[in-house]
């Protein structure tokens, strides 16, 4: 008779227990939407408006008044369908913001990227993150002309970025995993300008 279970047996249980935490992970990270979504060309290039919804909860609204940085990102990929095997992909996109707040001065900080901006209001800050505008994403010679691609974005909030005492908390907590769902759509890439 056994008395302990075999390393490949408790290997097997623990891999199956990350699974489903990743799975359970994965579908609670939908609380929002991704109201409009396009892709234009422009003068320099293809960019990327999109206007998102969602909210933070009490418990983030708390964290981040009392000091602790949000970061969130959005991620945007182009593919190029293929009958013979899986879709190309062409380009991955990520933009990074942090959301934090300033107790000297009162005031709520939006990072995009490497630019600043304050705001009198939480509320205000989110209201510009969730619209993004002219995000360039490619040059116009990056897609080939009159190619039908699909483009795929979302937006989430980073918790590997969180400090330390509240990453532990964040794994496994809905919370804390709150951003939209991969928002699909088809676009057909313009020619040179």
């Amino acid at each position: 008779m056994r008395c302990c279970a075999s390393v490949s047996e408790r290997v097997v249980r623990a891999l199956a227990v990350l699974a489903l935490t990743l799975v359970a992970l994965r579908g609670e990270a939908d609380d929002g939407t991704i109201r409009y979504a396009e892709i234009i060309a422009g003068e320099d290039g293809y960019v990327v408006n999109a206007d998102i919804e969602f909210e933070l909860n009490p418990r983030l609204t708390e964290l981040v008044s009392r000091g602790v940085s949000l970061h969130f990102v959005a991620e945007f990929q182009i593919e190029r369908p293929r009958w013979y095997w899986r879709d190309e992909t062409v380009l991955q996109r990520r933009l990074s913001y942090r959301i934090s707040y300033h107790s000297i001065t009162r005031s709520y900080r939006l990072s995009i990227g490497s630019l600043h901006q304050s705001f009198d209001s939480l509320d205000a800050a989110l209201r510009t993150m969730q619209r993004v505008r002219n995000w360039r994403i490619v040059e116009l010679d990056g897609l080939e002309p009159g190619v039908s691609y699909n483009a795929s974005l979302r937006m989430r909030h980073d918790t590997s970025l969180l400090p330390r005492p509240f990453l532990v908390t964040a794994i496994g907590s809905s919370e804390w995993a709150i951003g939209t769902d991969w928002q699909r759509w088809t676009f057909l890439a313009g020619g040179s300008r």
